[in-house]
């Protein structure tokens, strides 16, 4: 039964634990479905924007990068006759660096422009262009601006030398949306990698254009194995699968010793009982004696607080107490007078006798002393020895009131049963004297209650 109650109690925290496991992973997963669903935004301008320090910066950064390779043109927008070079081209990449250890799922940067610019050329992917038109806004997305042909837009565009080129105005801005095709495969930017779009473009010659505004909107995909939570779960279900399967393999065994010692104690049990109950048929008058003055102290045992191996174990000594009975004669012990002085020596004999019986019985810890003792009495005036007081072992002074119980609660050959209240009165009046108190007090409060 107790076996059962800490199985339960084991299950109970095996599945409790388990709640808590599944609840770390949840949370886990959790945390990363809402970092990897945060939109982060850098902006980018002037010195930060103009250098290349991306490439050991932490975190996800861009910069404008001018390629040496330049050439210039004359524009002649308000048809002046203007012949004289005015404008210059810019080569422009913008390294996009993930340095950090997260893939990047997805990113775009907002590029705005401070100057009047002329857009020839674009790669990799599309641009989202806000163009200024007559004072209201016009966006378009070209997919490839290198391939950007006028009349399927309705931009504001001018030509020169036979390039179609994109005006932009102060305050006009374009998206840079990055491909995922094969060719480009610029998203997702794996961790530590790089990828670089860029632009062609015209400036008026003399212009300083690093007052351009980058803002870089990016998000990470963070794998699940990269969050401390994730791992804290999967180190604990490691150890519940290790525990769990310590605890399968251990219960199995105790469950085979419950088993196999539930067993054995029936053999002993039923050869002990088997054993008694020869003792108990050589007076019908004493018929069950053992048993009941067993059961007797056992009960009295629980009231006293044992339990467990140590409560069978006083159960087995009090069921033995009178097993030295087997070598009295039967005359003596079915005599229906008075008996004399050697007949009662050899009456007295049967404690001598039960010790030096179960004195090979090994199996059980001091199985001798409840056979050896138990008419030991507390004021010393018992035998074999004449033990007093706490030198009679405590098991032989509680066998004593359930022996004595027992036979003022039966019918002998020379007299009825008493009355429960005669019984009662006899243990007081013999406390200190043929009972140990405390057990005596404790054995009526049984008798009161009505558990024995």
């Amino acid at each position: 039964m107790v076996y059962f109650k800490e199985s339960n109690h084991a299950v109970i925290k095996f599945v409790a634990s388990l709640c808590i496991i599944i609840l770390l992973f949840v949370i886990s997963i959790f945390r990363i479905n809402k970092y990897n669903s945060t939109v982060h935004m850098e902006t980018f301008a002037g010195e930060k924007l103009f250098c290349e320090k991306n490439e050991t910066e932490k975190g996800c950064f861009v910069s404008a990068v001018p390629r040496d390779s330049t050439w210039t043109k004359a524009f002649d927008l308000n048809n002046e006759g203007i012949t004289e070079h005015n404008y210059q081209a810019y080569t422009y990449d913008f390294p996009v660096m993930n340095n950090t250890a997260d893939e990047i799922s997805n990113f775009k940067f907002k590029l705005t422009f401070d100057k009047e610019v002329f857009l020839k050329s674009a790669w990799n992917g599309m641009l989202e262009i806000h163009q200024s038109i007559k004072g209201k806004e016009h966006v378009e997305t070209v997919p490839d601006l290198r391939e950007f042909n006028a009349d399927d837009f309705s931009f504001d565009t001018v030509t020169f030398d036979g390039e179609t080129l994109i005006r932009m105005y102060p305050g006009d801005y374009l998206y840079y949306l990055p491909s995922s095709s094969e060719n480009a495969r610029e998203v997702p930017l794996e961790p530590h990698e790089g990828t670089i779009p860029g632009i062609i473009l015209y400036s008026h010659i003399g212009e300083n254009i690093d007052g351009w505004i980058l803002d870089l909107q990016f998000q990470y995909h963070r794998l699940l194995v990269r969050d401390v939570f994730f791992w804290i779960s999967a180190m604990a279900m490691f150890i519940w699968l290790i525990s769990l399967t310590i605890y399968a393999i251990t219960s199995a065994q105790i469950r085979k010793y419950k088993l196999r010692h539930e067993r054995d104690n029936e053999i002993i049990q039923e050869s002990i009982e088997t054993f008694t109950g020869f003792i108990d048929a050589k007076d019908p008058y004493t018929k069950g004696h053992s048993s009941r003055v067993a059961e007797y102290t056992r009960t009295l045992a629980i009231e006293m607080g044992y339990s467990g191996e140590e409560l069978e174990r006083i159960y087995y000594v009090a069921l033995l107490h009178d097993c030295g009975k087997i070598g009295v004669p039967d005359s003596i012990l079915k005599k229906p007078r008075q008996l004399d002085d050697e007949e009662f020596d050899v009456i007295k004999s049967h404690t001598i006798c039960g010790g030096e019986i179960l004195g090979n019985f090994k199996s059980l810890k001091n199985v001798g002393e409840g056979a050896l003792y138990h008419h030991e009495r507390y004021d010393g005036t018992g035998y074999p020895e004449g033990r007093a007081g706490e030198d009679i072992p405590l098991i032989a002074r509680m066998i004593c009131v359930a022996d004595a119980f027992d036979a003022m609660n039966t019918d002998r050959i020379y007299r009825n049963k008493l009355s429960q209240e005669k019984i009662i009165e006899e243990i007081e009046k013999n406390k200190g004297k043929q009972f140990d108190p405390k057990i005596a007090d404790v054995f009526m409060k049984l008798l009161k209650d009505g558990k024995i």
